[in-house]
């Protein structure tokens, strides 16, 4: 019994360790990014740094588009608030700010770890792309509730998750495609 699940162990090696990486990692930089959001209330950055930027980014994109925009802090809870025109359009909170996508992403990455720098570049050069493409998306989603309200649900709940979490399953593909680890012969 004891050879069987020593056998069992050696045959899959390398999905174990891959599973114990990525959860292992994801776990940590979860409860890492949890103490953020516990330590993170400021008076200056509401409700905290990372979303508060990503809401001032995204609009920052909308009025560069020549759209007469507003952003002011929710009274209701913790959230940023877009406008256009003079109305809110969208309310951006914690979940909107794709850190959860990007420690997801990493531990991912990390779990296929090849070297060092190469993992280091990847993952900074992934985080970068998912953090500017989920400030676009919420530029669009804004300006499209804007100009299709109708359509509100199908886009937040839809479509744009849909291409956000796409990218980053492209973006793995092309780690696990391209930057394989040199097969040794044993």
């Amino acid at each position: 019994m004891q050879e069987a699940s020593l056998s069992f162990i050696q045959k899959n090696k390398a999905v174990i360790w891959f599973l114990l990486t990525f959860f292992g990692s994801y776990i940590l930089l979860a409860l890492v990014y949890e103490l953020y959001l516990s330590l993170g209330q400021s008076s200056v950055f509401y409700p905290e740094f990372i979303t508060h930027i990503v809401a001032l980014q995204s609009e920052q994109i909308i009025a560069f588009l020549g759209y007469d925009t507003l952003l002011t802090k929710s009274l209701e809870s913790p959230a940023m608030l877009i406008g256009i025109s003079g109305e809110i359009m969208v309310r951006v909170v914690e979940g909107c700010n794709a850190v959860s996508v990007i420690i997801l992403f990493l531990s991912f990455i990390l779990a296929f770890k090849k070297t060092w720098k190469q993992t280091l570049l990847y993952i900074f050069a992934g985080s970068v792309i998912i953090y500017t493409l989920n400030i676009i998306r919420i530029a669009l989603i804004t300006i499209g509730i804007c100009h299709y309200p109708q359509h509100t649900e199908f886009m937040h709940g839809t479509l744009f998750p849909t291409f956000i979490y796409g990218v980053v399953f492209l973006l793995w593909v092309i780690w696990v495609r391209n930057f394989k680890k040199p097969e040794t012969n044993e």
